[in-house]
């Protein structure tokens, strides 16, 4: 039995001080500034914040091999260590358009490690099912348009592994969304080129977000409205961000804020240096980069997400750190397990700085 002291955390959309959080067999079990019971090991948090650990919808790698490069249940235990450690305990590793061998390569990876898996939640398909206008970094010559047989077996294979799926609703059958929909895959609207009414009857079939808002996508156009604007007026759609500075502009992820609130995500959409296969990706400067220079994935921490919401998208912290936890936890059907301070949810939890630094992690209550 372990409590967490003297720390601080949002409650009900109030700052409290002086909190404590008890935690037994790795859950929450209360949250309150009462006396602490006997028995319980105390940890001091040294008046630091007290947040629910962060979850990551989309993120090709982490510090060492990219997945799609080397997929293998080493890679995403790589992965899973090395997000623990920066305070990330939930995610879904992602896969960009590329052969159907190497996406069934990454259903065995996930297959294999999946009885071992810690933060990995299964996978996220970005593609090959896009619209080619707005490919973006993809691979053109792997994009096609879903065949129900195709997506048929591929579901059979991936045995549960596969959990959200970025598609161009504009381009597929309603038998590939419906049998998708029924599967319980999580499906995202991106790189597409679909108008606000496209988007909008994605929105009221079952899809529930979007795929890293403005990238990939149609700019806003005030005489042809279009994605974008059927995310934002849409009262349930969610949309995922990149708030980096290179792949959305700070003062739009701001307006996107304002407009969304509790809608809007964040990912990373982090990926690794690599000089093999079909997505090359090359550090250069902050952002990343393939060989022909188009932008291609972050090179950002959920946590720095989180210090640029607060430091330049005028975003309060707890809005910006349930972007990172309640609200993607929502999302993929795990509210009542992670990513918020609740009772009877697991206790991956993170300390955090008066500078939002990192300073502990959590997982079941231990201290990694």
């Amino acid at each position: 039995m372990i409590a967490i002291t003297n720390c601080k955390l949002f409650k009900s959309g109030v700052l409290l001080a002086d909190q404590s959080v008890l935690i037994e067999n790795g859950k929450i079990t209360r949250v309150s500034n009462e006396k602490i019971p006997e028995g319980y090991t105390q940890v001091d948090a040294g008046g630091d914040f007290l947040s629910p650990s962060f979850i990551d919808l989309q993120i090709y790698g982490s510090a060492g091999p990219l997945f799609s490069a080397y997929p293998t249940a080493e890679t995403l235990e790589q992965m899973d260590h090395d997000l623990i450690h920066k305070g990330t305990t939930g995610f879904l590793a992602c896969v960009a358009t590329n052969s159907m061998e190497i996406v069934y390569q990454t259903l065995d990876a996930a297959k294999a490690y999946r009885p071992q898996a810690k933060g990995f939640l299964g996978l996220h398909l970005e593609g090959p099912y896009l619209n080619p206008k707005r490919r973006g970094a993809h691979i053109e010559a792997f994009i096609h348009k879903a065949e129900l047989d195709e997506v048929k077996r591929l579901l059979d294979y991936a045995d549960g592994t596969v959990k959200m799926m970025t598609l161009a609703a504009e381009l597929q059958d309603d038998a590939v969304i419906n049998y998708l929909l029924d599967n319980h895959v999580l499906l995202s609207l991106g790189h597409s080129d679909a108008s606000f009414e496209q988007a909008t009857a994605a929105y009221n079939k079952g899809f529930k977000t979007t795929t890293h808002l403005f990238n990939a996508m149609p700019a806003i156009h005030h005489r042809a409205p279009n994605l974008p604007v059927a995310v934002f007026n849409h009262p349930t759609a969610m949309a995922s961000i990149i708030a980096d500075g290179s792949h959305v502009d700070f003062e739009m992820v701001k307006m996107s804020h304002r407009l969304m609130k509790g809608r809007l995500f964040l990912i990373t959409d982090a990926v690794s240096e690599c000089n093999i296969g079909p997505y090359q990706h090359q550090l250069s400067g902050d952002k990343f980069i393939t060989p022909d220079g188009t932008l291609s994935g972050s090179n950002i921490t959920m946590l720095q997400a989180i210090q640029n919401c607060v430091q330049h998208c005028e975003i309060p912290l707890q809005d910006a750190l349930n972007m990172a936890s309640s609200h993607p936890a929502k999302l993929i059907g795990l509210a009542d397990k992670i990513g918020s301070l609740s009772v009877g949810n697991d206790a991956n939890l993170l300390l955090l700085n008066p500078e939002l630094k990192l300073t502990k992690v959590f997982v079941g209550g231990l201290d990694i």
